[in-house]
């Protein structure tokens, strides 16, 4: 139950289309319902603005199913499940379906995104794109557009420098970015808006899967940027969706 909701059930007690009865049954489910396996945080929205997310890995398809099904028939706000295996994203398609699904994340949108503000998300290269999608599709979830600006590396910086006006342009920008993680410094020296960084685990050896690129980002003599940790899509687009409330 998110604060708009909240305002509509009080609404319908005090003109009486809501009664007292229907009224503390959906209240019960406040903060949390007990599903046995899992306490679906119900008043998360409430507090933070935005309602909880579901993390995959370590949960059965059935307690997915189970925890989906909670927050949809009972939660107001859109519904994220994140880094589903194939066994899940079958499960839950098969239970609560149709529903977006893009790099392993599956998402019931509700409600209509809004308009008013536009997130860029950039890709150093290529190989980045996975986490790329992660992100975007929790921006989605958290009503917030955003468009891809892809395979801009400072290997080759003049193809970052050819879309400078629509990185500039941004009311956020998230950048992802594997290797040495240099394009996170490269964009928070170019624009004002808020800059997330996430550095990714692509590279080679002395890459270090992604530690690297994270202690680098970290480094940057770019002030003000946010970095979360390796390959956390979904960390850097709840950052920016704090941010933008």
């Amino acid at each position: 139950m998110d604060e708009a909701a909240l305002r509509t059930l009080i609404d319908g007690i005090r003109s009486g289309e809501i009664s007292a009865d229907d009224a503390v049954g959906r209240l019960r489910r406040l903060p949390f319902a007990d599903l046995g396996d899992a306490m679906v945080d119900h008043h998360r929205a409430l507090r933070q603005g935005v309602p909880e997310a579901i993390y995959g890995p370590g949960k059965s398809p059935e307690q997915c199913v189970s925890i989906v099904g909670e927050l949809l028939g009972h939660g107001s706000g859109p519904v994220l499940l994140t880094r589903a295996s194939d066994d899940q994203l079958k499960a839950v398609l098969a239970e609560h379906g149709p529903a977006e699904h893009e790099a392993g994340c599956v998402l019931w949108r509700r409600p209509e995104p809004r308009a008013d503000r536009q997130v860029l998300v950039v890709t150093a290269g290529t190989a980045d794109a996975p986490v790329a999608d992660e992100a975007v599709i929790t921006l989605a979830a958290y009503g917030l557009g955003a468009r891809r600006l892809v395979d801009v590396g400072v290997a080759g910086l003049h193809r970052l420098l050819a879309h400078v006006d629509e990185v500039t342009s941004a009311d956020a920008v998230v950048v992802v970015a594997g290797m040495e993680g240099a394009l996170a410094s490269v964009i928070g020296g170019l624009v004002a808006a808020p800059v997330v960084a996430v550095p990714t685990s692509v590279g080679y050896g002395s890459g270090l899967d992604g530690v690297t690129a994270l202690l680098a980002m970290h480094a940057s003599c770019a002030s003000g940027i946010t970095v979360v940790g390796i390959d956390n899509g979904f960390g850097a687009a709840s950052a920016i969706a704090r941010t933008l409330r």
